[in-house]
């Protein structure tokens, strides 16, 4: 199992938004395959609606997913915990 974060425009509501989603997957056509069906079952979009512009393999400590860090808690254990993403400068 791998880390993805998977990047896209969708339709919500009216509007067609960016997201980014984060997923346990196997490969990156079954990461692909979970968008789709997490996407459309929240917002009730359909496959071809749903514009997927990238699907990279990610650290599983640099996510925030909790689906995430609970299939690979012990590995972030093991590594000495999650990576918190840089502040920004104000």
């Amino acid at each position: 199992m791998h880390a993805f974060r998977i990047t896209g425009t969708a339709p919500f509501g009216s509007q067609r938004q960016k997201f980014s989603i984060d997923l346990v997957a196997t490969s990156t056509d079954d990461a692909e395959h979970r968008c789709y069906s997490i996407i459309g079952s929240r917002h009730k979009a359909m496959r071809r609606s749903i514009f997927i512009e990238s699907i990279n393999e990610i650290d599983p400590r640099t996510s925030t997913e909790p689906i995430v860090l609970n299939a690979f808690r012990d590995k972030i254990a093991a590594e000495g915990g999650r990576i918190e993403p840089a502040a920004e400068e104000e």
